[in-house]
């Protein structure tokens, strides 16, 4: 079922090798440009019309009333509402110890920098809802944005036809349990530029947002990276990637599972193998023809096993996979392998790495106290997962008394003087008279 790449006799840099969809993020943006635009221009009547042709959901209103999801939460099965209150705990345990402290540094006598940590004020929070509905990205988008102490938070979902034109009920009832009541039945790219630029609606005007987080399609991905600059955006997070580094001692019934509970999300998600063991490959080939034929979408998974963007990559040693691993920078990256404690602490490049055989990546998708959007595309190599640190811009306040600035003012009249910029030293002589 998947595809092999053997690159046991390859020595070069293997990024080019590796599976890759064929729709990358930056052909989306070509596509997704004119929807943009007609937001920036047009607001509630192209969001409007964009709603109705992909989701085939004629909306009048964008906002949900907050009565709606308050009542949400009460529909909610007891056991979700239990399993969510659950995760709703450890991750704000995990992110509360992200909190970061202002710090402030005496430079000399009379002469400090302080670094205060301010929240952004208004966020919007992307819950993707096509083929599965997320209430657990809600939880990981609004509990770190909390912890920072963000002052507004926007929920923005896709309207559902068997919901009335709302947001997945699931989802707005995490909305509820987390006190979120700004929420809005939107999705696709026509989300992520109403955000950003705002729109005056039915029911009143939508203020644009400073960032936008959350994960999404190629062409939520693609919204984001084209409207970087109108607004913050915390990372490329979409479609799902998991890659599994393992070695001959790994169980191929767990990595089949692995590699198939990621491939679930949609025909577009990733799933890749990389082992020096051509036996556990077969093996775990087997094992996923056995449990496709057991699962519940064994269309869209069977598409994404088979797509160009997953497949089983045949190295020579562990050193090779972990090579293989930091040139693709998986979005979750699994470790089975002998002291996988050891293998995970070379790894440079992952969005979250997931410790041995019995940390599988639906644990960190909903219950480990980790965040789950993470980069996806190799763009972990520079940029991290969602985090309280997501929320937070550092300030810094510089604070010299006169003694202090006429004991660097001479050095600071040097340097402005050598860039050719005299009203620059000129600022310093005023202060200092030399």
């Amino acid at each position: 079922m998947l595809n092999r790449i053997d690159l046991r006799g390859v020595d070069t840099d293997p990024r080019g090798l590796l599976p890759r969809a064929r729709l990358d993020v930056s052909q989306a943006v070509e596509t997704i440009r004119p929807l943009v635009e007609a937001v920036r221009e047009h607001g509630f009547s192209a969001v409007r019309e964009a709603t109705a042709r992909f989701d085939g959901v004629e909306i009048d209103e964008l906002r949900v009333p907050p009565e709606t999801i308050k009542a949400a939460e009460h529909s909610l099965d007891p056991e979700v509402r239990a399993a969510l209150l659950e995760a709703i705990a450890r991750a704000r345990r995990v992110h509360e110890d992200q909190r970061r402290h202002d710090t402030t540094t005496q430079v000399v006598r009379g002469g400090t920098v302080t670094e205060r940590w301010v929240p952004v004020e208004r966020v919007g929070l992307y819950v993707p809802g096509g083929l599965a509905m997320y209430p657990s990205t809600v939880v990981m988008n609004v509990v770190p944005a909390q912890v920072a102490g963000v002052d507004a938070l926007v929920v923005v979902s896709p309207p559902q036809k068997d919901n009335g034109g709302l947001p997945d009920q699931r989802v707005l009832a995490a909305c509820a349990l987390l006190g979120v009541d700004e929420v809005y039945a939107v999705g696709g790219a026509q989300a992520i530029a109403m955000l950003a630029y705002g729109v005056e609606g039915i029911d009143g005007q939508i203020e644009p947002v400073d960032l936008v987080t959350g994960p999404g399609n190629v062409y939520v991905t693609a919204a984001k990276r084209l409207l970087r600059g109108v607004v913050g955006i915390d990372t490329e997070a979409g479609p799902t990637e998991v890659m599994v580094v393992a070695d001959a001692t790994a169980d191929p019934v767990l990595v089949a599972a692995d590699l198939l509970s990621q491939s679930e999300h949609g025909p577009t998600s990733a799933s890749v193998l990389v082992t020096h063991s051509a036996a556990l490959a077969d093996a775990v080939d087997a094992a996923l023809a056995e449990q496709v034929a057991e699962t519940k979408h064994v269309e869209r998974v069977t598409e994404a096993l088979s797509g160009p963007q997953s497949g089983t990559v045949l190295v020579r040693d562990l050193d090779q996979a972990l090579q293989v691993a930091d040139a693709y920078g998986a979005e979750h990256l699994e470790i089975h392998t002998t002291d996988p404690a050891a293998v995970a602490r070379r790894v440079r490049n992952a969005g979250c790495v997931f410790v041995g055989p019995q940390s599988p990546v639906s644990l960190g998708d909903y219950a480990a106290g980790s965040n789950h959007v993470l980069p996806t595309g190799g763009s972990c190599r520079h940029t991290a997962g969602l985090s309280v640190g997501t929320f937070l811009r550092g300030v810094n306040y510089v604070e010299y008394d006169e003694a202090a600035l006429r004991g660097i003012g001479d050095q600071v009249v040097a340097l402005a003087h050598a860039e050719d910029l005299p009203a620059h030293a000129n600022a310093i002589v005023k202060r200092t008279g030399r």
